[in-house]
Formats: C-alpha cells, structure tokens, sequence
C-alpha cells in the first residue's frame, strides 16, 4: 500500500525539525539571516573581522543571497514540488544530509581564508548542486514538465553563484559583479513566476469568502506572459549592461508592467488580513526596486542604483520569503492561516528595516543611526521569526499530506 506523506514523517524516529523540507531550512534560514546580520554590523564597526576570503561587502552579499536564500528556496521548493510531482517528499536522513551540505557551506565560507583556494567555493556549491540534482529526480520521476521552468531558474541560480566565486577569485568586488546581477535577477524572475501563480489564487480564496464583489485576473493569462518575457529581456540587459539607458528604459517599462500585473490581483482589499496583503507588499519592491534602478541608469546616480539593490534583495526578497515562511509553516503545521500580533510586529521590523537602510544612504548626518536600526529591525524581524514559529518547526508531529 502506499504511504501517504503523514506515514512517511511519522515513520522518521530523529528530531521533529527533519520531518518535512521546510522545517530545517525555514528555521535556521531565518536564524542565519540574523546572525549574518550581526556579524555585518560588527565587520562594519571595526569590532571583528571573519577570517573569509571575500571582502566584507562580497561576504555580506553573498550570505543574503547565495546562503539565506538558497536556503529559503530550498525550504519551499521540497515543500512545494512534492505537491506539484505527487511524489513524497524528502524526510529523515536524506533531507538532513541537505541540509547539512547548506550548513557547511555556511561556516567554510566564514573561515574561507583558512582554507586552500576553491575548498570553501567547491564545498559552497555542493548544496545547490545537490538541491537541483534532486528536483530534477522529482520532476522526471512525477513527469512534471510544467515545472522545469523553476528547475531552470534554479539552475541560474547556481550558476550565478559559481560565477560570483570565480569573480571574487579574480581579486573583483564580487558583489558588484555580473555573478551576482545574475543570482539577483534568478530571484526577481522566481517571484515573478511563483508568486504570479499563488498570490492571485490565495487572494482569490480568501475573497471568494470574504464575498468580495471583484476577484482577482486568474494567474498565468496572456497579460501575465507578456510581463514575465518583458523581464526576462529587461533582467538580461541590466546584467549584461547595468550603465546603459536602453537598460534605464527596460527596467522602467519592466516596473509599470508589473505595478498593473499587482494591480490586477485586488491587493487593496486584503487589508484585512495581514497573511495575505504581505505578499502583496512583497512583491511590490520588485516594481518599485526596478523604478528606482531605470531612474539611477538613466540619471547616472550611484545612490539610487545601491537603494534599488536593497529595495529588490531587502525588500522584496526579504519581505516576500518571510511572508511565505509564516504562510507556509501556519499551513503546513496545521495552525489556522490568519496572522497574530507577533507575526504582524515581524512583517512590520523588516518593513522598517528597509526603509531605515534606504534613508540613510541619503540621510547623510544620521547614517550611522539609521544604518543601525536597520540591523536591529532586521535582526528582530528573523530571530522575531525564529521565536514566534521555531516551536512549531521543531515538532515531531508530521505536516498536512
């Protein structure tokens, strides 16, 4: 007979946290956000130095990009791609193995500098190069072939990372580097495509109940093609020519088509649920972020080009992997998918911490101020994470089948 997925956790005897793909990578992505935070601050200061090959702002870069969200992304991925394959997901030894590789990754590329040239980067790349080997195996063995779309993306993703090792190899500043131009524009066009498809449809159910009189535009129609082949063009020009205006003007045309592809969803009617309008608010930084990133090009302002980077990698990929985080441990733990307080107050710091960070890049005489309570928000909206959901990512009881 086969087994369902509940049977499958329930079989797992170890710790509760490696029952389901989402428990370790949700639980301590969000911790290593914070860390990783904490120890930028104190790099910046002058009070520690990591003993890592990269410069600070290479190391910095590359942990919210490459080590938070590769760890975010594999979260929802063995979570998701179950769902998509029919197939079970990955529990016990083999999803803790995964994770281990991501962990390791973690505390070589800290200590990269003790380390021969290319261990840290080759032991790195190991947990993408693995996390894709086995959605591969899922999408084949499910005959998903809708998906290999995500798998592609996937596939960038670690290319963009290998690319930001070889860069930073070469003696570049690594994070102003077409590596990770590319892994940042991975990450844009996954949110694109994914939340394209789930936050119309939550907001669909949840008006549907809510008796709403207009519903959201049904996800993935022509409209929605012609925006995500629009970002693709505009994402490929800003990598292979940030400076130039032809990029200025894609990247302005690539923003208002997705403000009217937000617009389109009903997000103005979903204050009533905070779960919910967070997607919304996530996914907004992407216009917003490539507004901002057109305008810099355009009026050659190295200012707005940094804010634009931290409207797209805090804002957007960080407001929207938190929403998805809460959203997807409420689900899949059985808690009732409405935000408390705490999970507001979260949603809340890391807002602030975004816009704190931007002020002080323009806010010169309160910079150090600013800059610092960014840290602290950002630092209490993933430990805030950490604690408020923690409990539950640590129970052996099994995730919804």
């Amino acid at each position: 007979m086969a087994q369902t997925t509940s049977q499958l956790s329930r079989e797992w005897q170890g710790p509760g946290v490696f029952s389901y793909g989402f428990r370790p990578f949700f639980l301590f992505g969000a911790v290593w956000a914070a860390m990783a935070m904490v120890l930028w601050v104190l790099m910046l200061s002058g009070y520690f130095a990591l003993p890592t090959r990269l410069d600070p702002p290479s190391w910095h870069a590359h942990e919210l990009l490459f080590g938070y969200l590769g760890a975010i992304i594999a979260g929802f991925l063995l979570t998701a791609v179950p769902n998509w394959t029919g197939r079970l997901p990955i529990v016990g030894w083999p999803l803790a193995g995964l994770f281990g590789l991501w962990a390791i990754g973690r505390a070589v590329m800290a200590a990269s500098a003790l380390l021969p040239l290319g261990v840290a980067e080759f032991v790195d790349l190991l947990f993408p190069i693995a996390l894709c080997g086995v959605i591969l195996r899922e999408i084949i063995a499910g005959k998903n072939w809708r998906n290999l779309v995500v798998l592609a993306m996937l596939v960038v993703f670690t290319l963009a990372n290998l690319l930001f090792h070889l860069e930073a190899a070469r003696g570049e500043i690594a994070a102003q580097g077409v590596g990770a131009r590319i892994g940042v524009s991975s990450v844009i066009m996954m949110i694109a495509v994914i939340g394209g498809r789930v936050i119309p449809s939550f907001t669909r159910n949840w008006l549907v109940r809510q008796k709403a009189e207009r519903l959201p535009t049904p996800p993935m129609q022509g409209f929605d093609k012609a925006v995500l082949l629009i970002t693709v063009l505009g994402l490929c020009c800003w990598v292979a020519a940030p400076d130039h205006r032809v990029t200025g003007g894609a990247l302005l045309l690539m923003g208002a088509l997705h403000l009217v592809r937000l617009v389109r969803w009903q997000g103005a009617q979903t204050f009533g649920e905070p779960l919910l309008l967070v997607l919304h608010l996530g996914y907004v930084f992407v216009p917003v972020g490539a507004f901002i990133a057109g305008v810099s090009i355009l009026f050659s302002d190295a200012m707005l080009a940094v804010a634009a980077l931290h409207l797209w990698m805090a804002g957007g990929f960080g407001l929207m992997t938190l929403a998805m985080m809460t959203r997807a441990t409420l689900g899949h733990t059985g808690q009732e998918l409405t935000a408390g307080a705490g999970t507001v107050a979260i949603y809340l710091a890391l807002i602030g911490s975004v816009f704190a960070r931007i002020a002080g890049a323009f806010w010169v005489g309160s910079a150090t101020t600013l800059y610092a309570l960014s840290g602290v928000l950002w630092i209490g909206a993933f430990l805030g994470f950490a604690f408020i959901y923690g409990p539950a990512l640590m129970k052996s009881k099994p995730a919804r089948s």
